[in-house]
């Protein structure tokens, strides 16, 4: 038996495209809500972003699953009365178009709830609805950049991109959260709210610790790669059968049992250079240097068995092909246009079972039945 859907029989309408507010909406659904999608006729670009999955967009499979797809165009006086009928009748309204464009073709959040007071309202932008960054348009590497998350991330040798959609998926994650906690207030008072989320201001507050670093020291964290800037040792480290294994020493009672067990060397962290972690800090290179060492005289399974008896926390650097492995990675499968797809499953576990998932629409494949429903 499946577990309960704590969603359903909520009407939620995405004007949406690409990762963030489809991110958001797709969690939506896989609650239970019924969320109909709306599409231009070519469909949300997201659909061609790759066609990895089975000939689809790995993108495109990965958001959508458990929505209704209809394609409309809000500049045909005839398609925009029937979403204003739905949206009558709508739980939550997300839309993620250029900042104003809604608001123009007569969709605008004050209005809508005016008309629907208990509509929870969820506009998605780059940068926030005012400003002089209010028009810019804005794609996750962007605001990868113009948060300063590229200057903190890579190799010292230049900044670097995070390889998936981190803003994207922040901005994802507040909306969803927001929406909850509208949900939960109309269930108090009965009525809902607005909502405004940007990439920007999402990866802003995953970036809280560098620039509370920053303001504090005067100097921005360095680019570490696989190390990190105020712990040591904290890196990644060869064995000699060329497997990578990343450490972290979090405390010196951690120090002293990675040295007695795993370095064999109960009295290094008397020695010059290594008694603490700001003195080991400032000395990385040596110390980094002198672990090195040791690991590239043991395989990597012998390195995780000392590991192991030292109660040092590790990871092995895997790829893309070791994670597809993965004997902690859960999967759900979906159905998509194309046949079935195994995915990554989401990150909670509920104790009253597993879940179903719907399918991943075909473009426009719910447009017929939405318009009998809703009279147009």
């Amino acid at each position: 038996m499946s577990a309960a859907k704590p969603l359903e029989g909520l009407l939620v309408v995405a004007m949406e495209q690409a990762v963030a507010a489809p991110y958001c909406s797709s969690r939506l659904a896989d609650a239970g809500a019924r969320v109909i999608k709306i599409e231009r006729a070519e469909g949300d670009f997201a659909r061609g972003y790759d066609a990895a999955a089975k000939g689809q967009s790995s993108y495109f499979v990965w958001l959508n699953r458990g929505k209704q797809s209809l394609v409309a165009d809000i500049k045909k006086p005839d398609d925009l009365a029937l979403l204003q009928r739905i949206l009558a009748k709508a739980d939550v309204f997300i839309q993620n178009l250029a900042p104003g464009a809604a608001a123009r073709a007569g969709l605008g959040s004050s209005a809508l709830r005016e008309g629907n007071k208990r509509l929870i309202t969820v506009d998605i932008s780059g940068y926030g609805e005012r400003g002089e960054y209010a028009d810019m348009k804005a794609y996750d590497l962007l605001v990868q950049a113009e948060s300063g998350l590229a200057s903190v991330t890579g190799r010292a040798e230049g900044p670097g991109r995070v390889g998936v959609s981190a803003c994207d998926i922040a901005c994802g994650m507040a909306a969803h959260a927001a929406i909850l906690e509208a949900l939960i207030a109309r269930g108090i008072n009965g009525l809902g709210k607005g909502i405004e989320v940007s990439l920007f201001d999402g990866m802003a507050d995953w970036m809280n610790v560098p620039l509370m670093f920053f303001e504090g020291t005067g100097r921005a964290p360095e680019r570490m790669g696989l190390a990190h800037p105020s712990i040591s040792p904290y890196g990644a480290f060869p064995t000699k059968d060329g497997s990578l294994v990343l450490i972290s020493i979090q405390n010196e009672r951690e120090w002293a049992d990675f040295c007695t067990h795993f370095m064999l060397e109960p009295a290094l962290p008397q020695r010059p250079g290594f008694e603490t972690n700001v003195v080991r800090v400032a000395n990385r290179a040596m110390v980094d240097g002198y672990i090195g060492e040791v690991f590239m005289t043991l395989t990597r399974d012998e390195a995780a068995a000392r590991l192991r008896v030292s109660k040092t926390a590790y990871g092995f650097v895997n790829g893309v092909a070791e994670f597809a492995k993965h004997p902690a990675l859960r999967r759900i499968t979906v159905a998509t246009p194309a046949g079935p797809v195994a995915v990554a499953a989401p990150p909670a576990i509920l104790s009253d079972g597993p879940r179903t998932y719907g399918a991943v629409p075909a473009i426009g494949s719910h447009t017929a039945e939405i318009r009998k429903e809703f009279g147009g």
